[in-house]
C-alpha cells in the first residue's frame, strides 16, 4: 500500500478518467453532490464544454439539477487536459473492454489508456477501475504499473447501474469493492462509502467475473423470454397474457421478463467477453446471443407472412436501445431498420429522445406516411398512439397480444 502523499497534497478528491460518458458523469456528479472535490477528464471536448455549461450530454433522470448545483458550489470541474489526473487522490477510470466485429474482446484498451496517462500518476493515489473489464485486466494493470515503476494502489469497483437510474442506484445498490490487500479494499470502501453504506468485498478476479456474470445472467433471462415469446406467437397465442398468469401470486416466476429487444452497450458485449474467456465454450451465452440478436429478423420474417412488405412503407417507432433513453449504442432498432431497408419498400424512423440521428422524422409524419408500424423501443408515449394501421408491438405496450 502506498501513502507517500496525504490528501492535502491534492487539489481534488476524485478525478473521473473518461468522465463525460454515461458511466463516468453520473458518478462524478454523485461524488460532488456528497461534498467531494471532483474533476472530470475526458477527450471529448464537446462533452466537456456541455458539462461546464451546466447541461448533460445525454439523458439521465434526476442528474441535471445535481450537475448545476455541483458546478455552482465549485465542487465539479471538467477538462480535456490529462494533467488533471495528477491532481486527485483517487483516479476512477471509466474505460471498458470493447468487443470487435468478430466478437473478440480487446483487453488492451484499458492498458493503452492508462499508459497514455502514466506520466501523470503520483505516489499516494488510488487507481479505481470502474468499467467492465476482461477477466485478468486488473492484474495486468497492476503488473504494468509495477513494471513501469508507478507505485500507486489499484482497486476494481465495478459499476452496476441501470442507465437512466444512476442518481437513484448509486446511492441504494451495494458497491462491490475488490483489491489485492485488505488495506486497499478498505481505502476503496471509504471512497464509495460517500455514496452507499453497503459494501461487498471480493478479490479482483472474483469481482471481474461477478460483473460479467450479472450482465450475462440478465441477457440469458431476456433470451429465454424472447424464445418463449416466439413459441407462443408462432401458435397465435399471447405471450404476455401467459407470462402474467404464470407470475400472478407465484414468486418463483415473478422475475420472468417480458419480450423485447435485449440490446445496449453492456449485455451482449459482456456475454461475448465471457464466451471468449471460456475459449468459446459458453454455449448458453452463445445461444442467448442467437435468440436476442435474431429477434429483429424473426419479427420481419413473421410480418412478411401476413403483409406485402415489398410494397409497404414501414415506420419504426423508437430507435434507442431501451425505453425513455436517448442512447442508440448497440440498439437492435437499427438492425431492424437495415433488414427492412432490404425487404420493405421504404422505412421511416422516429424517436422523441435520440438527437444524433439526422434521418429521424416527427412521430406524426411517420404515423401518416407508414402502412405498417413497429414499436422498437418501448417509450411511454407510444402506449397512447392512436392509429388504424397495423402495429407490430413486441413489447405489448398497446395490450394487443400477438403480432399483426
Amino acid at each position: 500500500m502506498t501513502h507517500l502523499a496525504g490528501p492535502d497534497a491534492f487539489s481534488f478528491d476524485v478525478v473521473v478518467f473518461g468522465g463525460g460518458g454515461h458511466v463516468g458523469l453520473p458518478l462524478a456528479i454523485a461524488f460532488a453532490d456528497r461534498g467531494l472535490r471532483v474533476a472530470i477528464y475526458d477527450v471529448n471536448d464537446v462533452a466537456v464544454k456541455t458539462i461546464l455549461d451546466g447541461d448533460l450530454p445525454f439523458r439521465e433522470d434526476g442528474a441535471q439539477d445535481i450537475l448545476k448545483r455541483a458546478l455552482e458550489r465549485g465542487r465539479l470541474h471538467a477538462t480535456t487536459d490529462p494533467r488533471v489526473v495528477s491532481e486527485a487522490e483517487h483516479v476512477v477510470v471509466v474505460v471498458g473492454t470493447p468487443v470487435d466485429g468478430h466478437l473478440n474482446p480487446n483487453p488492451h484498451t484499458v492498458l493503452i489508456a492508462l499508459d497514455e496517462c502514466q506520466q501523470h500518476f503520483r505516489p499516494g493515489q488510488l487507481l479505481v477501475l470502474r468499467s467492465t473489464v476482461y477477466p485478468g485486466v486488473t492484474e495486468r494493470v497492476e503488473r504494468q504499473l509495477r513494471k513501469n515503476g508507478v507505485g500507486i494502489d489499484v482497486a476494481f469497483c465495478p459499476e452496476r447501474i441501470a442507465e437512466g437510474k444512476a442518481m437513484e442506484e448509486l446511492f441504494t445498490l451495494p458497491q462491490i469493492v475488490a483489491a489485492r490487500t485488505d488495506e486497499v479494499r478498505a481505502r476503496a470502501a471509504r471512497l464509495f462509502g460517500h455514496l452507499t453504506d453497503s459494501i461487498v468485498e471480493l478479490q479482483p478476479e472474483e469481482a471481474e467475473l461477478a460483473k460479467l456474470f450479472t450482465n450475462a445472467w440478465r441477457y440469458i433471462k431476456f433470451a429465454a423470454a424472447n424464445q418463449f415469446y416466439e413459441m407462443a406467437n408462432d401458435h397465435g397465442l399471447d405471450f404476455d397474457r401467459i407470462r402474467s398468469a404464470i407470475a400472478q401470486d407465484y414468486p418463483r416466476a415473478a422475475d420472468m421478463p417480458g419480450a423485447g429487444f435485449a440490446a445496449g452497450p453492456c449485455l451482449f458485449k459482456d456475454t461475448m467477453q465471457l464466451a471468449a474467456f471460456t475459449d468459446n465454450s459458453f454455449v448458453l451465452g452463445h445461444s442467448a446471443m442467437l435468440v436476442n440478436e435474431g429477434l429483429p429478423l424473426y419479427l420481419v420474417s413473421h410480418l412478411e407472412k401476413h403483409h406485402d412488405l415489398a410494397n409497404m412503407t414501414v415506420g419504426i417507432l423508437g430507435m434507442a436501445f431501451k425505453g425513455e433513453s436517448d442512447d442508440i449504442r448497440s440498439s437492435l432498432a437499427y438492425k431492424l431498420k437495415r433488414i427492412l431497408q432490404f425487404r420493405a419498400n421504404a422505412v421511416l424512423t422516429t424517436d422523441p429522445f435520440v438527437t444524433v440521428d439526422h434521418h429521424l422524422l416527427p412521430l406524426d409524419e411517420v404515423l401518416a406516411q407508414s402502412d405498417l408500424l413497429i414499436i422498437a423501443a418501448p417509450h411511454t408515449q407510444y402506449s397512447t398512439v392512436v392509429t388504424d394501421k397495423p402495429v407490430a408491438d413486441i413489447w405489448n405496450l398497446l395490450g394487443r397480444g400477438t403480432l399483426v
